[in-house]
């Protein structure tokens, strides 16, 4: 029998939920593909960025089946922007799996969903329980942090300890029959009421369960590691020109941002320039000699573990044609067919640039 404090914690998280849940494009929907193409989307991402993706998503592979038999280069390129790319091609190599070895039917075990490409622990869950009913719970950022909250876990939610305390905690308040509904419930707490900054704490229906609220400082909550400052690394790229077209390579298949376009370049080694880096990487990468023209703008990025300035330069080619040494595939391209290629966010903005005309 549950305790009475885990009956009241659910009801009274269960009765907000009913009446301030967010409305949602793919809540509601008993399509396991669906639930499943929203939840990878929504790993590291916000909703309101997600909503559309997700609409067109599934406007163009509106089955696991149309998804599996997609070129992946149409997959990333309406991937495009959500970043992350890695998530785009496990989700793509899944389907696949999915239509050759369960008939194009999504398991609906926690543990055969997690053996599928891309899918961790978190995710089989909450297909599990979305899109089947089962009873188990889940661990977003956003429930990590009204748990933590609630019961003022000391345990720093970025440890295994933490990870372990938190998921029993989800587990041990989870009501039977209700884990869609209680998921749901906390994720939309953490994200509405519970937040990060600012918690909105007097309209909060767990308020009097809260003992980081109780202690006076629910801001305190969830406990982090010290992390260290991200590294900052500066590269170049070249817009290289040729009879109206310019030149593009296929990033490798593994790795970041694997399989997408950009503008040839590459890391400024520790005592070079970005001209000098760049007519190093250009010789490496693609076998030939650049002289650098222009400065063609300076870029920069956020990624999740490290900061990135990307120097561009106009470039022309001074040596024999280019060859894919370090790339899966060189492309000249005029400027206006650039939207075709699947890119990351610096590269498409070079690339928006370029197609704007250049001088």
């Amino acid at each position: 029998m549950p305790q009475p404090e885990t009956s009241s914690f659910a009801a009274a998280l269960l009765a907000w939920y009913a009446a301030h849940g967010r409305s949602l494009p793919w809540r509601g929907l008993r399509d396991p593909y669906a639930v499943w193409v929203s939840e990878v989307m929504l790993q590291q991402t916000q909703v309101a960025t997600v909503a559309p993706y997700f609409r067109r998503w599934m406007a163009r592979f509106p089955t696991v089946e149309a998804l599996a038999a997609a070129d992946e280069q149409e997959v990333l390129a309406l991937w495009e922007g959500l970043g992350y790319y890695r998530r785009a091609r496990a989700l793509h190599r899944a389907a696949q799996e999915v239509v050759a070895r369960h008939g194009g039917r999504l398991p609906a075990d926690p543990q055969a969903l997690q053996r599928l490409p891309g899918i961790g622990k978190y995710t089989a869950r909450a297909v599990a329980s979305l899109a089947f009913g089962r009873d188990v719970p889940v661990l977003d950022g956003n429930v990590r942090r009204v748990l933590a909250r609630v019961f003022a876990v000391e345990a720093p939610a970025d440890t295994a300890a933490g990870e372990k305390a938190l998921w029993a905690l989800a587990a041990e308040h989870l009501p039977p029959g209700r884990a869609a509904d209680y998921n749901q419930a906390l994720m939309d707490l953490g994200a509405m009421v519970c937040t990060p900054r600012a918690p909105r704490c007097a309209v909060c229906p767990l308020a009097s369960f809260c003992r980081a609220r109780a202690g006076g400082n629910p801001e305190a909550f969830p406990r982090k590691k010290r992390r260290r400052r991200p590294p900052h690394y500066t590269v170049a790229a070249a817009v290289i020109r040729r009879e109206g077209r310019v030149l593009i390579a296929q990033r490798p298949a593994e790795g970041l941002l694997g399989s997408l376009w950009e503008f040839p370049g590459g890391k400024v080694e520790h005592g070079e320039t970005p001209e000098a880096a760049l007519r190093r990487e250009i010789r490496e990468e693609l076998g030939t000699e650049i002289a650098v023209v222009a400065p063609f703008g300076r870029y920069r990025h956020a990624y999740t573990h490290f900061k990135v300035t990307l120097h561009a330069f106009l470039c022309r080619l001074t040596g024999p044609a280019p060859r894919p040494l370090q790339v899966q595939a060189l492309r000249w391209v005029l400027p206006a067919e650039l939207s075709d290629f699947p890119m990351g966010k610096i590269d498409r903005q070079i690339a928006r640039r370029v197609a704007g005309g250049l001088p």
